[in-house]
């Protein structure tokens, strides 16, 4: 089993490293704040879901908007992924990446733009998850248009709670995702007397961040009932999306084994199926693959002291990682460099940026670092660089992908040429 996250140190007088490469030489090398991941770590992670659903017709389709570098799309397709875009610039990127890799795209998203369609649809992709009536209308007018036949699943509304975030809970009726279970035969009727229009799947999606698989399990059979219900209306429906969301453990002290949550996941959504025959399971997981896989390097710039309170101030701040004050999210913060012995302060880690709000960590213990220090914020590798902005006029870091003992910059630090160029005086 590979180690949960591929950040470690060789040994204690060596600095942290992803795989074979240390961390402080790739700051010295391309600066900081930079995002670090591990390739090895991301096809290890694809390969739990090909070992558990072995013998079950899938697909898994990552979830771009967890990470959308393009050399992590290309490594994912490479391995015969899939992959789950919520937007046309997603497509746009998995088409620089493979433009065969369409085939392998299952749209989703509550708003989708007629280009966006029109794009989708010039593209061959494997299906439109359809969120809503008025979008199914769209679809049905955009298809004609182009002469494209549309594959659809609607995106159902299972009304399963799902223990998150409440920013990314996404399967219950106040939510804005999906169309009411209770209404769905009716919605597939009218779709399937569209001539454009071909429903061929039912999709779901409860949320992310979910640790345990019972949701996902109630959550795809409830799914697989209505699924016998539109066969039993006549409609060939083939695939069955159960969506993203499978969590990890951002804490270093919970015990976490990716290889059994996978199983898990794997044994409630087989059950919930196992009755439907000729039947594809569509998969989207995200952050599963790639949040663990990926570390932001900052330096320490001040140690600060306020009164009783402490503060570590790096040069990374909340426009380059906003999980923490966006969802109240912990992350592991690791000083690069090892010695014997560190003494402990308490402190809060902060940004640069001007906002209260940026901070990594609130009266966190942690190694007493001081300036000029290399720290590591770990499990950055999804919705890090994603969310990232350029608030205060902050170009975006510089991404690194390490494989083995190589590594090679991905994207290049954003200057401040960069971000002026799309402006006019």
């Amino acid at each position: 089993m590979f180690p949960v996250r591929p950040f470690a140190h060789p040994d204690k007088k060596s600095p942290l490293a992803c795989g074979e490469v240390a961390l402080d030489a790739l700051a010295k090398k391309f600066g900081t704040p930079l995002y670090v991941y591990s390739a090895d770590h991301i096809r290890y992670r694809s390969g739990l879901f090909t070992e558990a659903f072995a013998g079950q017709p899938h697909l898994v389709c990552y979830a771009v908007k967890a990470n959308s570098a393009l050399a992590i799309l290309k490594l994912l397709a490479a391995e015969g992924a899939g992959f789950d875009i919520v937007s046309g610039g997603e497509l746009e990127r998995v088409l620089a990446v493979d433009k065969a890799a369409a085939a392998r795209v299952v749209f989703s998203g509550v708003g989708k733009t007629a280009p966006e369609i029109d794009l989708a649809l010039r593209s061959g992709i494997l299906l439109f998850n359809v969120e809503s009536e008025g979008e199914l209308e769209l679809l049905a007018e955009r298809a004609a248009k182009l002469r494209k036949r549309a594959r659809i699943a609607l995106r159902v509304n299972p009304d399963v709670f799902a223990e998150t975030h409440p920013y990314i809970s996404t399967g219950l009726r106040e939510h804005k995702f999906g169309i009411d279970i209770k209404r769905a035969r009716t919605v597939y009727k009218r779709a399937a007397q569209q001539k454009w229009i071909a429903p061929a799947g039912i999709s779901v999606h409860i949320g992310s961040q979910i640790r345990s698989a019972e949701p996902f399990g109630a959550a795809t059979d409830r799914v697989a009932k209505l699924l016998l219900q539109l066969r039993k209306d006549g409609l060939p429906i083939q695939f069955l999306d159960a969506g993203g969301g499978l969590g990890i453990e951002y804490h270093a002290a919970q015990a976490f084994n990716p290889e059994e949550k996978v199983r898990q996941y794997a044994a409630a959504l087989r059950d919930a199926v196992s009755r439907i025959e000729g039947l594809t399971l569509l998969l989207e997981p995200g952050r599963f693959l790639v949040a663990q896989a990926g570390a932001l390097v900052t330096r320490v710039l001040f140690v600060k002291k306020n009164g009783e309170k402490t503060f570590v101030i790096t040069d990374a701040g909340m426009n380059d990682l906003i999980r923490p004050t966006l969802y109240q999210a912990h992350h592991e913060i690791v000083p690069v460099t090892a010695t014997k012995s560190r003494r402990k302060l308490v402190a809060d880690v902060v940004g640069p940026v001007c906002e209260t709000g940026d901070f990594f960590a609130r009266d966190r213990e942690l190694d007493a670092v001081k300036p000029g220090d290399l720290v590591a914020i770990l499990d950055a590798g999804a919705y890090g660089m994603s969310l990232a902005s350029n608030y205060n006029t902050r170009g975006r870091a510089a991404e690194v992908l390490v494989e083995g003992k190589r590594a090679r910059l991905i994207r290049r630090r954003e200057t401040v040429a960069d971000l002026l160029a799309t402006e006019v005086l």
